[in-house]
């Protein structure tokens, strides 16, 4: 005994490993039974299991040569006239109904629109939409590109096994423990993987193994006895399915009473049916009375009887023959007597004697290279054989010699008849259209010269209309820059105006220059627009009415007619968006009390503002560094804060330097404005009066900042704030002139524009309507020419059918000599 590995397909995509104890022989190995690649595998070595993927997938060479000396007779088998014949005729209804399907929707199209009335009547419309049913009706027949073979009996009488022997695979689950529980019909596909789809669902269902149609048979529970599943097997695995064959296996007749539906349903397009009964047991009243329905729905269905199951006869010989001949006697008479389908010398060819799950195991170890006769076989396997196949090759003749002319002829004599009705139609509709054609030509012609006017009048009056609204623009921008440089320079009392409480507090100070710049808007605002509104708003109703006037008579009598209620007469006012709350967001009032004759104003009004302002910070800044820096410290001070005040002294040197200079600037201003002489009468003076002047003139000085300071009240901090404001004021608002003026022109521009805008949407809509009226007709023109095109090449096509039926009928349909 000898310890093997072995590799087992569990049926979701997945290997899995056992142990097993095997005979280490060849001939053991050559003589085990081996059900499919997926299910079972022997892993003895890395190659091995490498040949065995091979087999899974249909691709080792070996089975491949194998399998193409057995394919070269099926290529010339009856069955290839069939595919041939069928092709064929396929080809010529398809031509036939796209051609009766084109002149339908050609006289249909000529029916329905208005434009090419009276060019064909409904009565052909009607005819030939006929024709195009029964023509999609024989298609419809004709497209199952497919011969049926429906295989039936009672439960497991070996239906499945039965078709897994012809497809030389075990492609439906059968065997113990596997019961086909709804219809199922194996046929050939293209791709190189096996899958399925259920009765109505197109989705495919990957199928790799025996086991996985199984389950998802078994699992569904939407499937009952009649549903159909549909499997789909690799051509390449089987040569039978290349032929365009369908095997179609089924539940048990004896599951159900509902016959008539099944035969409504899969037995109708059948063209042979295949009794498998148990030799076992003879035929039972469930298997005569299901093929006694089906006899009354076709006309001698072509029928065979298969007594499966006959291995079991090897074990008593003795009785072999008598019990043959009692099973061939009572199915010739079932055939003969009851059913009537055959006569009694062709009853015997259509009664087998077989076993099929021999044949299959068989066919599959000679597939995987193993002695076809290798395994537990019954005595007389080789006869057994020899009618399985005698089986296959009278089936395949029964099909060739009925199906081509049963199935083709009526179909071709009713395609003749269609086409010759077909052509006396079309040459009725072609003179029809020649005058329609003419007339529409000489309408288009007047339409287009209307089109041109209507163009190049617009053209010229939108130059002229552009100039007319730059002109009206620059006038209310001028207009509007005027107004507004009056309002500045009343400013003042605009300001003046403006009454609230008022106190230094910041908080009521924030609140006082809000309304204040509230005021100060809306003042403005109002004052412009009574300036300017309404002569803005005559000129550009002026302006409206000239365009209305320039563009009406390019438009259409009904829409002048309601020209005022497209476009109605409005007032336009101009909006003056100042924005002051943001143009004197960075106001800062001084209301500070300040001696017109003290130190700050003086300088002031000596260096001027900005130089004062420099001057008296460094006065400040060397204050504070006098009071931080003693004479005797500075020795006894760390080296850290040298540098700090080292850079300090520096920077005041600089200043100082700055200050000076610029007091010697108006020193010698002073000087040259004769400031000078007055210093020196001031000198003589003093010297002429002495300390008296000197006195008196301290008195007036102490007098006048007594009266400033005592008058410095809240009302004069009110004023001073709004002298302020109206200066700041003035400055900024002198800033956006330009800008307001221009914002206000482009809202008239805006307006007239608008305006012109919808009058030439008007125009446009009319033009619009012209182009649709000259597409329409060039429209209609053109299908009119179409028209007469199409019915010749229609009549043509016709003709060219009609020879394709001529030779569809002598080569397949009339008796060869």
């Amino acid at each position: 005994m000898t310890h093997f590995h072995l590799l087992r397909f569990n049926g979701e995509g997945v290997w899995e490993s056992c142990s097993a104890q095997l005979q280490a022989s060849a001939w053991h190995h050559s003589r085990t039974k081996v059900t499919t690649a997926s299910q079972l595998c022997l892993g003895l070595e890395g190659k091995l299991l490498q040949t065995l993927s091979l087999i899974q997938f249909g691709t080792l060479n070996l089975l491949g040569d194998r399998e193409g000396e057995e394919m070269d007779p099926r290529d010339r088998s009856p069955l290839k006239h069939f595919v041939v014949a069928k092709k064929k005729i396929n080809d010529v209804f398809e031509h036939l109904l796209g051609y009766v399907q084109e002149g339908s929707e050609f006289v249909k199209d000529t029916c329905q629109k208005d434009s090419l009335e009276q060019i064909a009547e409904k009565a052909q419309l009607e005819e030939i939409e006929a024709y195009t049913d029964k023509l999609a009706v024989i298609k419809e027949v004709l497209a199952r590109r497919h011969m049926k073979v429906a295989f039936f009996g009672r439960t497991s009488n070996g239906k499945s096994t039965v078709i897994n022997a012809m497809l030389r695979d075990r492609v439906l689950p059968s065997g113990i423990g596997h019961t086909t529980n709804c219809f199922l019909s194996v046929e050939g596909t293209d791709e190189d993987k096996a899958y399925l789809k259920t009765e109505g669902s197109e989705e495919e269902k990957s199928i790799k193994t025996v086991n996985q149609l199984a389950h998802a048979l078994h699992m569904d529970e939407r499937l009952d006895a009649g549903c159909l599943v549909k499997v789909f097997w690799p051509k390449t695995k089987c040569a039978l399915l290349r032929d365009d064959l369908v095997l179609m296996d089924s539940p048990g007749t004896d599951v159900t009473t509902q016959l008539d539906s099944w035969i409504d349903k899969f037995c109708l397009d059948a063209d042979v049916f295949v009794l498998v009964a148990n030799s076992e047991s003879t035929l039972m009243n469930t298997e005569k009375h299901f093929f006694h329905k089906v006899n009354e729905r076709l006309s001698k269905p072509n029928i065979f009887i298969l007594n499966n199951r006959w291995d079991a006869s090897a074990s008593e010989p003795e009785y072999m023959e008598d019990v043959r001949k009692q099973h061939m006697d009572r199915c010739v008479n079932f055939l003969v007597e009851e059913l009537k389908v055959v006569d009694k010398e062709q009853a015997p060819n259509h009664i087998f004697f077989v076993s099929a799950k021999e044949v299959l195991n068989s066919r599959m170890q000679r597939a995987q290279g193993m002695p076809e006769t290798g395994g537990a076989l019954a005595e007389g396997f080789q006869d057994r054989l020899k009618e399985f196949q005698s089986f296959e090759r009278t089936f395949e003749e029964c099909i060739s010699q009925s199906a081509v002319k049963t199935k083709f002829e009526q179909h071709t004599i009713r395609a003749k008849q269609i086409t010759e009705s077909v052509k006396d139609i079309m040459d009725q509709i072609h003179i029809a259209a020649a005058e329609k054609r003419v007339a529409s030509l000489e309408e288009r012609e007047y339409l287009m010269d209307r089109l041109e006017f209507v163009r190049n009048q617009l053209n010229l009056l939108i130059e002229d209309i552009k100039k007319k609204i730059t002109i009206v623009t620059e006038q209310v921008e001028k207009q509007v820059s005027n107004a507004m440089a009056e309002e500045i320079c009343r400013l003042s009392v605009l300001i003046d105006e403006f009454h609230t409480d008022f106190h230094p507090s910041p908080h009521v100070l924030k609140i006082y220059k809000s309304e204040l710049l509230n005021h100060v808007e809306k003042g403005m605002g109002k004052n412009l627009a009574f300036r300017c509104s309404d002569a803005v708003n005559a000129s550009v109703q002026s302006s409206q009415k000239d365009m209305i006037e320039c563009l009406q008579p390019l438009l259409p009598p009904a829409v002048q007619s309601q020209l005022h209620m497209l476009i109605p007469y409005r007032k336009f006012d101009l909006s003056y968006d100042l924005n002051c709350a943001t143009l004197c967001a960075d106001f800062q009032e001084n209301i500070e009390f300040q001696f017109s004759l003290g130190w700050t104003v003086l300088v002031s009004r000596f260096l001027g503002p900005a130089n004062a302002r420099r001057a008296l910070m460094l006065i400040d800044q060397n204050l504070q560094l006098s009071a931080t820096t003693p004479t005797g410290g500075a020795v006894a001070q760390a080296a850290p804060t040298r540098a700090p005040v080292a850079q300090g002294q520096s920077q005041a040197v600089m200043a100082q330097e700055e200050l000076m200079m610029s007091m010697a600037a108006n020193l010698a201003s002073l000087t040259s404005r004769t400031s000078m002489s007055v210093v020196i009468v001031g000198g003589v003076v003093w010297r002429t009066i002495g300390w008296r002047v000197i006195a008196l003139s301290m008195s007036l000085y102490g007098l006048l900042y007594l009266y400033e300071r005592l008058t410095w009240t809240t009302k004069a901090k009110e004023r001073a704030l709004k002298k302020q404001f109206v200066d700041y004021a003035t400055e900024k608002l002198h800033m956006i002139v330009s800008f307001t003026s221009s914002n206000c022109s482009h809202q008239v521009q805006q307006e007239i524009a608008s305006t012109f805008a919808r009058l030439c949407q008007q125009v446009d809509i009319t033009q619009q309507e012209l182009e649709s009226e000259i597409s329409r007709l060039t429209m209609k023109i053109q299908e009119l020419e179409k028209v007469q095109t199409r019915s010749k090449a229609l009549r043509h096509k016709a003709t060219e059918l009609e020879k394709q039926l001529e030779n569809f009928t002598s080569q397949y349909l009339q008796p060869q000599n």
